[in-house]
């Protein structure tokens, strides 16, 4: 395995080794290389879950960095990584001939729907060809409007822009901490743990009640002010069939990665039963499948693979500029690489992550919910 500059073939097995050898070869201008490299594992573990969730369909679905506001408190909001909704409608747009940078102006003359809207700055595509993933046209109190790049080449760009429901119908956040030198797990591990675990109690109607006994009862307000009250995972199930007949409910999905600090499914430390206990599901993104990220696409790609270990690369270099390596913003030629190869390996990327919870079901299990999940409609709206 090669690194930065032809550096000579190193052997690793675990990610926290494979922090050092970023620390070495790519974060070495950092007064704390360790800390530099370790944000960046976090990022690579948020770029996977994103590249997954568009692998499962759901890329015209997803909102990115969001404030979720809690179940009945809207005076406090969370951000999260990534909120799922229903879609109210959607367009088709292909702007031919195209030049760079492509904004929400640009599109607006090619959707006469977004006409009188107030249409955020931000650039979909800039000039020199990053592009944003889920980028928001604009945004009101019923609803916000999302584009999404599906093509883009040297003659047209073409985009899905989704009118979508301002509430969300899940939720996704990441959750990693790095060990320090000599010290058994990241001192912050439990903060987190708990902050994970506080939203993903906060901003769901369905309620989780512990009973005496240990086990969980759900608890839901119905639409006629009744309550619906049973075992928490049997009710979830209910509810996931017919989120409609349940407002507010919010579908909570965790991912923890690094195995020194978290540990698996059937070794759990304190830190990850407060989340398997709060989270609807958890995931743990293992330490093989980031390792083999990192490796095909990093530190020794293939030759189809390299535009994703120069986006990268050119992300981390010391020199204040632009990251090409983000899940919102991502180098255009790295996002078609990536994307295909997601594409063509769905059974591999899968095998990347182990359920912690409910620890009867599977993966593919998680996928039809989330499918099925974001095809449900929310109260009617006033379309874009």
């Amino acid at each position: 395995m090669f690194g930065a500059a032809g550096t000579k073939q190193s052997n690793y097995e675990t990610v926290d080794h494979l922090q050092k050898i970023l620390a070495e070869q790519v974060f070495s201008y950092a007064s704390d290389s360790k800390k530099a490299a370790g944000r960046a594992l976090g990022t690579l573990v948020e770029v996977v879950t994103y590249y997954t969730l568009c692998l499962w369909g759901l890329s015209d679905h997803i909102v990115i960095e969001s404030k979720i506001a809690e179940f009945g408190n809207p005076e406090i909001s969370h951000n999260v990584e990534f909120s799922l909704h229903s879609i109210c409608s959607s367009h088709k747009v292909k702007i031919s001939p195209i030049s760079l940078p492509v904004t929400p102006v640009k599109i607006r003359e090619y959707l006469p729907e977004l006409a009188e809207k107030e249409l955020k700055t931000s650039q979909v595509v800039s000039s020199n060809s990053v592009k944003r993933n889920a980028a928001v046209l604009t945004k009101s109190g019923s609803g916000l409007v999302v584009a999404n790049v599906e093509l883009l080449n040297k003659n047209q760009c073409s985009l899905t822009v989704c009118d979508l429901f301002i509430n969300p119908l899940a939720i996704v956040e990441c959750k990693r901490v790095g060990v320090e030198e000599g010290a058994k797990k990241g001192p912050q591990t439990i903060e987190k743990a708990k902050q994970g675990a506080y939203v993903a109690r906060s901003v769901s109607s369905l309620q989780k009640v512990r009973l005496r006994d240990g086990s969980f009862e759900g608890i839901i307000e119905l639409n006629n002010g009744e309550f619906k009250k049973e075992p928490y995972f049997d009710l979830q199930r209910k509810v996931l069939k017919t989120p409609e007949d349940y407002p507010g409910f919010v579908f909570t999905l965790g991912i923890v990665s690094n195995h020194g600090n978290w540990f698996t499914a059937k070794n759990q430390n304190k830190e990850l039963r407060v989340l398997s206990q709060s989270y609807d599901w958890l995931l743990f993104l293992t330490d093989q499948g980031l390792s083999k990220f990192i490796k095909n696409f990093i530190l020794n790609p293939s030759k189809g693979m390299s535009p994703v270990r120069n986006a990268f690369f050119s992300s981390y270099t010391g020199q204040s500029g632009k990251n090409r390596f983000t899940k919102v913003n991502i180098d255009v030629d790295a996002d078609r690489v990536l994307r295909k190869y997601f594409d063509q390996n769905r059974n591999k990327i899968e095998s990347w992550f182990n359920v912690i919870s409910p620890s009867d079901r599977t993966i593919s299990n998680l996928r039809n919910d989330l499918q099925s999940l974001v095809r449900s409609k929310n109260l009617p709206k006033e379309s874009v």
